[in-house]
């Protein structure tokens, strides 16, 4: 038993000895190929990412691109030190489409996000920086992958959606800015005219309030102890909360300071004997 064992040692280590006489010039040469493919890959990838960015090309497309030029330049180098040292890729490459069938079924989920993510670059409904809104969810586009799509809200919180959750779906796009709506109630006797210029006055001095579209300032409706005016502008999405706090304390002190009366809910009641 023993014998045999060392019978079957002695065989591979025969056979591994031939190979490496036989073909230890040409591994050497496939090694070097190969490393060199992966400087090249590399070379070629980040001139390929600088000359997109150069000429103001989407983030995610040339992050794509740069990826993609890298993948296959990898490849072709992979191919080319094999066929180096004897090794025939005609065996590997329909070993690879049988494993990527059962791939392909058992990931239909994750290649329909690739496929989502490849007609989100494609089309660019959206951009990085672009705020969206989707399915109820909504933020600013911080990023664009092949299989998703990361936003970041108002209360930096990062949110990751599927890109097949995006492909299909009723998008809504405000890009870098975001809608922020308030009210305030002044009294029937108050000079309304007044106040809305307070408000006007208000939104135009504030830094971070863009002025396209314009601010929107009017009467939203006349209340049982009031008339409400509402006033409506655009901040960037990455400072939405603090700007909204910022313009509701200024405009009640606007309001409050021109001795315009911010009246209570209250109810006549009238007695009758």
């Amino acid at each position: 038993m023993i014998n045999q064992e060392i019978a079957q040692i002695e065989k591979y280590y025969t056979l591994i000895r031939d190979y490496l006489v036989t073909y230890s010039f040409q591994l050497l040469a496939a090694i070097v190929i190969f490393l060199f493919g992966l400087w090249l890959s590399k070379k070629l990838s980040n001139t390929t990412e600088k000359l997109m960015l150069k000429h103001r090309i989407d983030p995610a497309l040339t992050n794509f691109f740069s990826n993609l030029v890298k993948v296959l330049v990898i490849a072709m180098f992979v191919v080319i030190a094999l066929g180096k040292v004897g090794i025939s890729i005609t065996p590997f490459v329909a070993a690879i489409g049988a494993a990527s069938l059962g791939a392909g079924l058992a990931l239909q989920g994750m290649l329909s996000n690739y496929g989502a993510g490849l007609a989100i670059i494609a089309t660019r409904p959206f951009v990085i920086g672009d705020t969206i809104n989707i399915k109820g969810v909504s933020g600013q586009v911080k990023m664009i992958e092949l299989g998703h799509t990361t936003l970041i809200n108002e209360d930096k919180v990062e949110i990751t959606i599927p890109n097949k959750h995006i492909i299909g779906e009723v998008l809504h796009n405000s890009f870098a800015n975001s809608l922020i709506k308030g009210e305030i109630g002044i009294a029937y006797d108050a000079d309304y005219k007044q106040a809305l210029s307070l408000i006007v006055q208000v939104l135009t001095d504030h830094s971070k309030v863009t002025m396209d579209p314009k601010p929107q300032v009017g009467i939203e409706q006349f209340a049982d102890s009031a008339v409400v005016l509402s006033y409506r502008y655009w901040v960037p999405t990455t400072a939405l909360v603090e700007t909204k706090l910022e313009i509701n304390q200024a405009v009640f002190s606007a309001i409050k300071n021109a001795d315009i009366e911010i009246p209570f809910p209250q109810r006549v009641v009238k007695v009758i004997q």
